[in-house]
């Protein structure tokens, strides 16, 4: 289980830091082709609606990549957060629908639950 766990954890930042590129790409996109319009109405437009989706875009991601190194790192909070958005991936389609539904199969196994919260036998006096 360890093996999916860094592979759930790789996933999320990958898909993260996909959606940071793409948010990039449309903003880079639009503000260049307001300027290449030069007319000035449509390129405020363009830049403002570039700059929303991209911002939007980002603002979705961090979640990922946070999640993503608390996995690395075996925090509990951090299961929690991919579990939420794997279920948020799930709307995705295809790409995240696949993520977001190995990631909630391997992050709700008992032996991954263990990873998180190993019990420790109690001390003895």
């Amino acid at each position: 289980m360890e093996n999916h766990l860094t592979a759930v954890g790789a996933l999320s930042i990958g898909l993260s830091v996909l959606g940071i590129l793409i948010g990039a790409f449309i903003f880079i996109l639009l503000a260049g082709i307001g300027y290449a319009v030069q007319e000035e109405d449509a390129s405020i437009v363009l830049f403002t609606i570039g700059t929303v989706i991209g911002f939007f875009l980002l603002i979705l991601s961090i979640p990922g990549i946070i999640g993503g190194i608390g996995i690395f790192k075996r925090k509990e909070w951090a299961r929690i957060l991919v579990l939420v958005l794997s279920a948020l991936h799930l709307i995705n389609i295809p790409i995240g629908t696949a993520v977001g539904a190995y990631s909630i199969w391997v992050l709700v196994q008992k032996e991954t639950i263990l990873l998180f919260n190993p019990i420790v036998p109690p001390v003895q006096q």
